[in-house]
């Protein structure tokens, strides 16, 4: 298993590709099988040149990949997070052993959820006896996200599936292209990976608890109505978030989401038990609230406020708890990181993807900020926000 990355911010597309073939090729010994490749939306006007230019420099027989509103990649060893800059991210890899199936599901063709898992594994071309980990990039525009992670889980409940959801920035923040071996495309697009290969997740949110623990006490679709902590009457959800709210400061409050309990029969929740979601609205007149989720009554929930310290902390304690498990480092990772983190969040650039290669040390890197991250808690798949999601891809150890 032979894994390359390379990075360019040069401004010209052809100059942009021309140097991270030469580098990521420069650095395999063998043809590549595989690419994965991420493209700032600030090549969008580019976006129909990409891949016939892509073809005239590189042949490799699966290539797939989307945009974002930034872009993740390692240059001289070292990890880079590109924001609000042109810039392109090119991952090789030679996978003997490992059988690479990329797939395409656009909005008509994906399966609904009364469908049976059959419906799911013909729809992918992989089956669940092959023991897939599956790469996921998704147009947030066209697709059911929710439904997509449900039927996956569905249909291939042992898997491991992470990815992200292509995004721009600024002025190009509707755009969201996927690029799929030859062609573009919107809906789903994946890479289905099994046999001699290894892919695990860390999930790293970025949100501390505030206030009670509450249980959703009335509440419809997305609207929180009342909540009600464990011994107390159900009050108005607006007056909960107020009796919080209160005990902020003005840049908390600002910074103010919900978190959803993962788990509905863990009895001591913890950072990380938690679905972020942002809080969409209130209505002084009823007292409800609109969150960015469906929810239901008996639900717990808790506030959370974004928070730098928080998710530099969760990272760390996860990489250094993956590195003490494991006698060896991965062959390579992807770094699936939240619009809302990067530079502007931590007050410095860079940040996560240094501290990825300082406790992983040079390894090829390759991501992009999303719209939304995939990844997996307590052994079911989640889109999450506020998060990094870190995909580690390795050989397997017998």
């Amino acid at each position: 298993m032979q894994w390359s990355c390379a990075l360019s911010t040069r401004p010209s597309l052809e100059l942009a590709l021309q140097e991270v073939v030469a580098q990521a090729c420069s650095d395999l010994s063998v043809a590549p099988d595989l690419g994965l490749i991420f493209v700032s939306a600030s090549f969008a006007s580019d976006f129909p040149r990409l891949l016939p230019l892509l073809q005239e420099k590189l042949q490799v027989p699966r290539l797939l990949g989307c945009c974002g509103g930034g872009i993740v990649g390692t240059q001289q060893g070292t990890g880079v997070e590109c924001e609000q800059q042109p810039a392109l991210t090119l991952l090789l890899a030679s996978l003997p052993g490992v059988r690479a199936t990329p797939f395409h599901l656009s909005p008509e063709a994906l399966p609904d959820l009364d469908s049976p898992p059959q419906a799911w594994i013909e729809a992918i071309g992989v089956n669940p006896s092959d023991d897939p980990q599956f790469l996921l990039m998704v147009d947030p525009f066209s697709a059911k996200i929710e439904d997509l992670l449900q039927g996956l889980d569905f249909a291939y409940p042992e898997a491991v599936k992470v990815g992200g959801l292509a995004s721009g920035l600024g002025a190009e923040s509707a755009i969201a292209s996927l690029f799929f071996q030859d062609r573009q495309v919107d809906g789903v697009i994946g890479l289905a990976l099994s046999g001699n290969v290894q892919l695990q997740a860390i999930v790293a949110q970025g949100c501390r608890p505030v206030g009670p623990l509450w249980h959703v006490a009335a509440a419809e679709r997305n609207i929180l109505r009342q909540l009600q902590t464990e011994d107390e009457e159900p009050i108005a959800a607006l007056q909960a978030l107020q009796s919080v709210l209160r005990d902020l400061s003005p840049e908390l409050q600002r910074s103010l989401c919900v978190g959803l309990a993962c788990n509905s029969f863990q009895t001591v929740l913890q950072p990380g038990d938690f679905l972020i979601r942002n809080l969409l609205g209130f209505d002084p007149r009823t007292g409800a609230v609109a969150i960015g989720d469906r929810i239901r009554v008996g639900q717990r929930l808790q506030l959370h406020v974004r928070d730098a310290q928080t998710a530099a902390d969760d990272l760390e304690r996860q990489l250094g708890q993956w590195c003490r498990q494991h006698a060896t480092k991965p062959a390579a990772s992807l770094l699936f990181s939240c619009l809302g983190r990067g530079k502007p969040f931590y007050q410095q650039a860079n940040f996560e993807s240094q501290l990825i290669q300082h406790y992983l040390s040079e390894l090829p890197l390759a991501g992009f900020f999303c719209n939304g991250e995939i990844g997996p808690i307590a052994g079911s798949t989640y889109l999450h926000g506020y998060t990094s999601v870190l995909a580690l891809l390795s050989a397997k150890t017998h």
